[in-house]
């Protein structure tokens, strides 16, 4: 599953570019969308007559002349909730095929399902407070369906045997309608709590490119009113919307019990995924508090939030020490490549970094790199496991080292190469917006530019490059590597 999504990413990035491309922006996409109802939404609410009487009159009054602002609004913010859930659940998806959804990302696979029925519910009251033939036909198919729990009480779908609906009760829906999108906005900030610089906002060309997008369906396709609801007559004929409500023909082709237990089914199943994908604990990052001196680079470039400074014991007030969070380190070692102290130059007897990883210390790099370059192997070549792999790239005069990240790599062993022999160093890593652990290929490519600390020193000698390769793409790779620099 993974190397098919690869797949279409590189079909994605040879459309729009890497940094233009939606399908590895959906979670930013889902936040922008997310804003672009909540901005809607508030304006059409502020416009809106509150009552049952009132409400098909005003929608329909704000969007009467097809191509105006009001007409506009309202179609952006109808096409912007079916946007919205199928951007949600894409997402989903690709984490799932991507194999994101267990271990230090378990919280925000479990957030993410739960966002399901909350967007899914907020948008399904949205019809209701517009009370046209499709609102009634969808309350009164809610109202049904809910009547199905044993818990309830009276029947809920009594309300609408009265031959028509109350202010009071027409408020209820307005307050699902605003209620429900309130909690799904706490969700969605739940969600990216372990994520740091959680992207909830796309690249400008695709928040661009996608508000035109909608806005210019809300025009070509102005969003129309069914007629007023009637309760005393069934709709007979409904321009339906199955994204949103597929719910009320799943029930009448099946039963509201079927209903219940299928989604109850999914939902568990969904929520089970990190344990019953549930893979051994990958080994955490360490601390060395002798060598750690607090200067926080470590936190900073730390992509799930899963390290933090507090107070030195050994050392003077107002000295910090680095401190991992064991369930969220996702073992990508972007903390030992940040660390100051995993200089490759440094002369000490015990060579013991600051922050390092147990299963691949920098002290086995420098061993293994020294070991290549004694060997005769002059072009070296650092990659990322997740990457193409630089090991098809092996020869009596190529060494290739693969890290679990290629941020795992200070900086600094890129100079040490070279002045210990080498003639080419060349680091590889994932593409734009395909790493593994979302940020390595940034971090890298900035230290190496000398805009991140700790940074290539400028009097480096220029026989060093990038490749940019995701897994599968040894090809490229090894096409990058026969190209004289």
């Amino acid at each position: 599953m993974r190397r098919w999504v690869l797949a279409l990413d590189h079909r994605f990035d040879a459309a729009f570019g890497a940094a233009a491309n939606p399908l590895k922006q959906l979670g930013a996409l889902a936040f922008l969308l997310l804003w672009l109802l909540a901005l809607s939404g508030i304006v059409l609410y502020a416009l809106l007559d509150t009552s049952a009487e009132g409400a098909y009159r005003s929608i329909e009054e704000l969007s009467r002349e097809p191509g105006s602002l009001g007409s506009a609004l309202r179609g952006l913010h109808r096409y912007g909730s079916d946007a919205f859930v199928l951007v949600t659940l894409l997402h989903l998806l690709r984490e799932w095929a991507l194999g994101h959804h267990a271990g230090f990302r378990a919280w925000s696979w479990l957030t993410g399902v739960l966002l399901l029925p909350l967007a899914y519910a907020s948008a399904i009251g949205g019809f209701w407070i517009h009370w046209d033939r499709l609102g009634q036909f969808s309350a009164i198919a809610t109202a049904e369906w809910l009547d199905a729990l044993p818990f309830l009480g009276a029947p809920l779908a009594r309300n609408f045997l009265q031959g028509g609906v109350s202010d009071r009760l027409f408020s209820l829906f307005v307050f699902v309608h605003l209620g429900l999108p309130l909690l799904l906005v706490f969700a969605c900030w739940a969600h990216v709590q372990r994520i740091s610089r959680a992207a909830v906002f796309p690249r400008r060309g695709v928040a661009v490119g996608t508000t035109t997008l909608l806005l210019a369906l809300a025009l070509a396709v102005p969003v129309r009113g069914q007629g007023p609801a009637d309760l005393g007559n069934a709709p007979q004929q409904l321009s339906f919307d199955w994204l949103l409500l597929f719910l009320h023909p799943l029930v009448d082709a099946t039963s509201a019990e079927f209903a219940w237990a299928l989604l109850a089914a999914v939902l568990a199943a969904l929520l089970a995924l990190p344990l019953v994908r549930a893979r051994p604990a990958p080994p955490v990052a360490v601390v060395d508090p002798a060598n750690c001196n607090g200067c926080g680079r470590c936190a900073d470039d730390c992509p799930y939030a899963a390290i933090t400074l507090v107070p030195h014991p050994r050392r003077r007030a107002g000295v910090q020490l680095a401190q991992v969070k064991t369930q969220l380190c996702a073992s990508c070692g972007i903390c030992a490549g940040a660390c100051p102290s995993s200089t490759p130059f440094r002369k000490t007897q015990a060579f013991v970094t600051g922050i390092d990883m147990p299963q691949g210390p920098v002290v086995q790099l420098r061993e293994r790199l020294q070991q290549g370059l004694a060997a005769g192997r002059r072009r070296v070549v650092f990659g990322c496991d997740h990457g193409a792999r630089v090991d098809t790239l092996q020869a009596p005069s190529v060494l290739a080292l693969s890290l679990p990240c290629v941020a795992n790599l200070p900086p600094s062993f890129v100079e040490y190469a070279l002045r210990q022999g080498a003639s080419e160093v060349v680091v590889a890593g994932c593409r734009e917006g395909g790493c593994e652990y979302r940020l390595g290929p940034q971090w890298m490519a900035q230290r190496l530019q000398g805009v991140r600390e700790p940074h290539l020193r400028p009097s480096v000698p220029a026989r060093w490059r990038t490749v940019w390769a995701d897994a599968g793409e040894e090809a490229r790779l090894r096409e990058a590597m026969e190209t004289p620099s």
